[in-house]
């Protein structure tokens, strides 16, 4: 049975940066699809950014160009660099895994809080 478990998350000022890892176990996830979510207080969750098995990614609009997937297969560990922060960015980040090519995420982490201030 797999596990995802995020760090990084804290208090940032607006403009600065914030590096998040998700720490996988109790299964390799090298070949499957690790995402990254949010959710803000009184809104849904939404994506935020994925990377395949093969290193290729995909952004939500809103990140694009300030957020950065990655991955270190040896590691288990997936990784969201998040630069030129704002405070619409606040919000519980939570990884998942799409494991043996599903298209849905079956695996989720407990989430972390980013909280960005003005």
């Amino acid at each position: 049975q797999g596990q995802l478990q995020e760090s990084g998350g804290g208090l940032v000022q607006a403009g600065g940066s914030l590096g998040l890892s998700c720490a996988a176990s109790g299964r390799t996830f090298s070949s499957s699809k690790m995402g990254w979510f949010r959710q803000a207080p009184g809104k849904e969750r939404e994506f935020v950014a994925h990377i395949t098995w093969s290193g290729s990614t995909n952004y939500a609009d809103s990140v694009k160009g300030r957020f950065t997937i990655s991955r270190d297969r040896v590691k288990n560990t997936a990784y969201l660099q998040m630069n030129s922060l704002k405070p619409e960015d606040t919000a519980v980040y939570y990884c998942a895994a799409a494991t043996e090519g599903r298209v849905r995420y079956d695996y989720w982490g407990q989430g972390t809080q980013v909280t960005v201030s003005s």
